[in-house]
C-alpha cells in the first residue's frame, strides 16, 4: 500500500493493519522529514488517545493529517507503532 499526498509518496508498505477502514502503516515506512509533531489529541473510547502529526511535502503543509496511538488500549494493540492518514492523503495499492 502507498499513502500519497500532494504528489509525494508519504509511506509505502506491504504490512498495513486495517481498522475501521483505515490502513495503519508501520511508523518506519513513512519517509523521513515529512512529519512535524502536533499538539492535537483526540480520544477514542476503545482505542485510546490519539496524537497527530502535520504532514509537510513539496512545500505544502497538511495540519494533523497523520494520527497514531502512542499507547493504544489492549483492544487496539495491533496499532502500536503505526500511523494512519486522512485529510486528502490517498491510500492505494502500491
Amino acid at each position: 500500500m502507498q499513502a500519497v499526498w500532494n504528489g509525494v509518496v508519504i509511506a509505502e508498505s506491504d504490512d498495513t493493519v486495517v481498522v475501521e477502514g483505515n490502513h495503519y502503516f508501520p511508523r518506519e515506512s513513512v519517509k523521513p522529514g515529512l512529519l512535524e509533531p502536533s499538539n492535537t489529541h483526540s480520544v477514542c473510547p476503545w482505542k485510546g488517545t490519539a496524537s497527530y502529526y502535520t504532514l509537510v511535502a513539496d512545500g505544502q503543509r497538511n495540519a494533523d493529517a497523520v494520527w497514531f496511538y502512542p499507547e493504544p488500549k489492549p483492544a487496539a494493540k495491533e496499532m502500536t507503532g503505526r500511523v494512519a492518514f486522512w485529510k486528502g492523503v490517498v491510500v492505494k495499492p502500491g
